[in-house]
């Protein structure tokens, strides 16, 4: 059955580019095989900082939870979750949450985390394009942010597989990195760009081993592909698989130093001199009741 707001010629083309993309093994092995090695180097890391998560700390960011609003008594999906801090997170706020990623050791430390805490959730291991063979529910709020995109391959496959799970009236909530930034670097204050903003069919493929949470450690499957979706792209997919756009906002924030000349403020943003062009954004969509 199509999802409601998509026609059924698209819904073919939206499933054909779909099953294109899950053939991609190769990118999509090297990527999992890349995030199961950051795991360790991740949560050992003062970036995730775990102690301070046992201890009660929500781990949310001030953006998120100011426009997804209070999700007391409401489900939510979280997408591409890691090892599940936010996850945990929303469940501190009073949600029932449901955490999804492609790592399986990182499902691992996200189950043994909400036992350590004492905190219900519920968490699958699934790439997320293939999702719908492994859950069955609508929920509230559907939820992925900051790092989220680069990792996809088909924006409007995405799309399509996320809507299904967003109830009558529910919403779809993401906040990320802006995707100007992906192609752009740092030379004495000046900005140049250094790869195009534009989709590209074929993935960029990095194999540096480093990983943002600490920029001194490598990892030790350092292969791994990425893609750059322009806002357009993501706004444009939602929808045209019927969800409607509640706010798209642009925001001078971002939560890791990208660039040199970032500084951190006390409220543990980092910006850049003067806002010369946007950091991250944020878009709520709402699927029509």
């Amino acid at each position: 059955m199509c999802p409601s707001g998509i026609g059924q010629a698209m819904w073919l083309q939206i499933a054909r580019e779909c099953d294109r993309y899950l053939a991609m093994d190769e990118f999509v092995e090297s990527n999992r095989l890349n995030w199961d090695a950051r795991l360790s180097v991740h949560q050992r890391s003062a970036f995730y900082n775990l102690d301070a998560f046992r201890a009660g700390e929500i781990t949310v960011d001030s953006i998120a939870r100011n426009e997804v609003g209070d999700v007391a008594g409401q489900t939510l999906l979280h997408l591409q979750c890691h090892f599940g801090l936010d996850t945990l997170s929303w469940a501190r706020l009073g949600a029932t949450v449901t955490g999804v990623d492609f790592s399986a050791p990182a499902i691992e430390l996200a189950r043994s985390l909400a036992v350590e805490v004492g905190v219900g959730a519920t968490f699958i291991c699934s790439d997320v394009y293939r999702l719908p063979d492994a859950l069955n529910a609508q929920f509230d709020v559907v939820f992925t942010s900051w790092g989220v995109l680069t990792w996809l391959p088909d924006v409007p496959a995405w799309a399509a597989m996320l809507t299904r799970f967003v109830r009558p009236g529910g919403a779809f909530y993401i906040v990320e990195g802006h995707p100007v930034i992906s192609g752009l670097d740092e030379e004495g204050g000046a900005y140049r760009p250094s790869s195009p903003y534009f989709q590209r069919r074929e993935p960029m493929r990095f194999d540096d081993g480093k990983t943002y949470a600490d920029p001194d450690a490598l990892v030790e499957h350092p292969v791994n592909y990425q893609w750059n979706h322009p806002v357009g792209e993501v706004v444009t997919a939602l929808t045209d698989v019927g969800l409607r756009i509640e706010f798209l906002h642009e925001h001078p924030v971002l939560q890791w130093r990208r660039f040199e000349s970032m500084d951190q403020g006390a409220d543990g943003w980092w910006r850049l001199p003067g806002d010369p062009f946007p950091l991250s954004f944020s878009i709520l969509a709402r699927q029509p009741s």
